[in-house]
């Protein structure tokens, strides 16, 4: 009987396929992260390592080059719940015997698995055993591809722009997710296993900003008590994103501008340039066109950090994702806090469309961990919602908004009437996607 292990963070679905594979005769140790893997390697041989591409303690393909390099006859294949074509090929480089792409069908499984078996396998060329350099943070922040045309359309142009050097501006509201963004740029660029540095320019002093992007040396100023790498130079060879960029001072843009026209950096108090090359992304949550018709953002900044711009939507903007990110906030949450919640009662996904979500994407994240905690069955009830989510009615009849929670019909017509029948205008404003407008037309007849 072929012996399997099978290295799965998502608890219910690797019982779900450990059950499986057990009914195919094959007998199965699990593993639901990288730390259960090694030990189990140390203590067992194996006829196949089957692993889960993102791990919250690893890197599926570094983690094989691990298993490669100590067990180069045992075939790994990887599972990934993205459909990836680079990341394939990059696995199948360095020694992966297949891989898949969730969801999969049992036949998949099974001929994978069988052809992975009956393949030898050699021992991979010394510089294919190394592991591959993870990119700071991945399992922290790894990029949710929605179904929204918002989502599709942030795709296209991510993919667009990770391949070359351009400087990259993402515009969005708070809480949208643009560090995420800029960690999957680089992650899609020729720049991937050098580092990502992350700043929020709104965190730093003018008076030290210098001493941050620059460095100092020892002695250079009151309290420069050693010498210190600057962001520019920690981030040499790979990317420096620079969260809200529009708070920095005048000055400090002039110092920025500098170091970005010139390629060159010196340290406060030395003499000494230092050459870098790095790729710059920036985010705004404000319009900075209109800082620079006001005088405070300098133009020619503007035009050297704008060379490609990325709208990152706000979560009304996608609608049709926000139970796809609920899904997966709730998933990370659940190995998080070693809870094996199911998914969202019914009355809770209705109240997370009606409401605004004025946090977006982190807001969606803090209120889904936090009811994680606190629910006690499989499904998260309304009980353990935050107390906002019940005063938005309230709200709502106050100001005027709309509400589909009473006479839903005439609520629609109204919102329609109001939006000049635009049916994307309307759903914004009874807050639910188009799909469920469309639904609610057929189902009480209105044309």
């Amino acid at each position: 009987m072929p012996k399997i292990l099978l290295i799965e963070d998502d608890i219910s679905f690797c019982k779900l396929l450990e059950k499986f594979l057990i009914k195919k005769e094959y007998e199965v140790i699990v593993a639901f992260s990288a730390a259960e893997a090694r030990l189990a390697i140390k203590n067992q041989s194996f006829d196949l390592i089957l692993t889960d591409l993102r791990l919250p303690d690893s890197d599926g393909i570094g983690l094989m080059a691990e298993f490669k390099a100590s067990n180069p006859e045992t075939p790994v294949i990887l599972m990934t719940g993205y459909s990836d074509v680079n990341t394939a090929v990059k696995a199948i480089k360095n020694g992966a015997a297949d891989y898949i792409s969730k969801p999969f069908n049992p036949d998949e499984v099974l001929l994978v698995i069988t052809n992975a078996l009956q393949t030898p396998q050699t021992e991979a060329p010394a510089k294919e055993k190394k592991p591959i350099r993870k990119p700071n943070n991945t399992s922290e922040n790894e990029f949710v591809k929605g179904i929204s045309i918002a989502s599709k359309k942030l795709l296209d142009h991510i993919q667009l722009v990770s391949p070359t050097d351009m400087s990259v501006l993402i515009i969005g509201e708070s809480g949208t997710g643009k560090e995420i963004i800029a960690k999957s740029i680089h992650e899609q660029s020729n720049r991937k296993n050098n580092n990502f540095i992350a700043v929020d320019c709104g965190a730093i002093p003018k008076e030290l900003a210098a001493s941050e992007f620059f460095g100092h040396l020892k002695g250079s100023f009151t309290g420069a008590i050693s010498d210190k790498m600057g962001y520019f130079e920690a981030a040499n060879g790979g990317t420096l994103f620079l969260d809200e960029i529009g708070n920095l001072s005048y000055e400090n843009q002039i110092q920025l501008l500098r170091a970005l026209q010139e390629r060159k950096i010196k340290p406060v108090g030395s003499n000494k340039e230092i050459n870098v090359d790095i790729r710059i992304i920036t985010a705004t949550n404000e319009d900075l066109r209109e800082a620079v018709k006001n005088g405070d953002f300098r133009e020619d900044l503007y035009h050297r950090i704008n060379e490609f711009s990325i709208q990152s939507p706000s979560l009304t903007d996608r609608g049709e994702d926000l139970m796809v990110f609920a899904d997966y906030f709730l998933e990370k949450a659940n190995q998080q806090l070693n809870k094996e919640i199911i998914g969202f009662a019914p009355e809770v996904v209705q109240i997370f469309q009606n409401y605004s979500w004025p946090g977006n994407l982190r807001e969606l994240q803090n209120c889904v961990k936090r009811a994680t905690l606190l629910s006690r069955g499989d499904f998260i009830e309304s009980d353990v919602l935050p107390a906002e989510f019940f005063q938005i009615q309230k709200q709502q009849t106050a100001t005027g908004n709309f509400s589909l929670s009473d006479n839903e019909k005439e609520t629609i017509i109204h919102a329609l009437s109001k939006a000049q029948n635009n049916k994307s205008e309307a759903a914004k404003m009874l807050k639910i996607t188009r799909k469920t407008l469309y639904n609610k037309l057929k189902q009480y007849n209105i044309d």
